[in-house]
């Protein structure tokens, strides 16, 4: 039908009062359908509805969306020095805290080898002396090896070193029976050792001697100049190597002595 009718306009607008009636393009209204258009007010325009025109104009769209790149894999590690990322820990590297790689030359992984080092003399000192040697001394030796392994967690958790005693002993009492043998073990200032003391007196050497290289580990990994970033470790292996050197005096004094009175 290429006519609009007055019939058509009834029934197409029996519900509805548009403001403007849209003949669509290659037909007309009739002159009985123009005249009903006029009495009922509406206004006649060629062409499309506004809305219906924007519609056509506007670009179809996708029918799908493209897919999502892949996500690439978070990264594992990080250099603590670069800040360069890792999939893999690299060979040469080793992890200082956390996801954070350093070489393994880096001078706390050094210091933290001399740590382990050191534990590791004291449990081999321990083993030799039990069943033959005195279960005070194991049991001294047992108090080093706690403040040891308690330093190692705490330089590699980055926490602060709060123990204050060692072999019961406060680091004010160890100052004072390192600095004064004679008068608490009626024993001289520190002899040189000599292999006539006796191997416990040897392994306690031994020990005090390890304790001093790494304390030089940890200045090392610690200091800078005149700063030092961990205070409490220093200032806690020079009580450890006070505490051997203690150690080696009771031990000469005969405080070590098993209950038969063999050292």
């Amino acid at each position: 039908m290429k006519a609009i009718t007055e019939d058509f306009l009834r029934l197409e607008l029996r519900n509805a009062q548009p403001e403007t009636f849209y003949v669509p393009e290659g037909k007309i209204l009739t002159p009985a359908a123009r005249e009903y258009l006029q009495q009922r007010k509406i206004k006649i325009a060629k062409g499309k509805p506004p809305e219906a025109a924007a519609q056509s104009a506007a670009p179809e769209a996708p029918a799908q969306a493209p897919a999502a790149p892949a996500a690439v894999p978070a990264a594992k590690y990080r250099d603590h020095e670069t800040g360069a990322f890792y999939m893999e820990k690299p060979e040469h590297m080793t992890q200082l805290c956390g996801n954070e790689l350093v070489a393994k030359n880096h001078p706390r992984i050094l210091f933290r080898g001399k740590l382990d080092s050191l534990q590791s003399l004291v449990v081999l000192a321990q083993a030799m002396i039990a069943g033959e040697g005195s279960p005070k001394l194991i049991d001294d030796l047992g108090s080093v090896l706690d403040n040891l392994r308690e330093m190692m967690r705490c330089e590699v958790l980055d926490e602060p070193y709060e123990r204050q005693s060692i072999i019961g002993l406060t680091h004010q009492e160890l100052r004072e029976r390192s600095h004064n043998p004679q008068k608490f073990f009626g024993i001289k200032q520190m002899l040189l050792p000599d292999y006539s003391m006796g191997r416990d007196y040897a392994l306690l050497n031994q020990i005090r001697a390890a304790i001093r290289e790494t304390e030089v580990a940890a200045a090392g990994a610690f200091l800078s100049g005149s700063k030092c970033t961990r205070p409490d470790i220093m200032e806690e292996l020079n009580r450890l190597s006070s505490a051997l050197h203690i150690m080696m005096c009771m031990y000469l004094a005969g405080m070590y002595r098993k209950e038969d009175g063999r050292t």
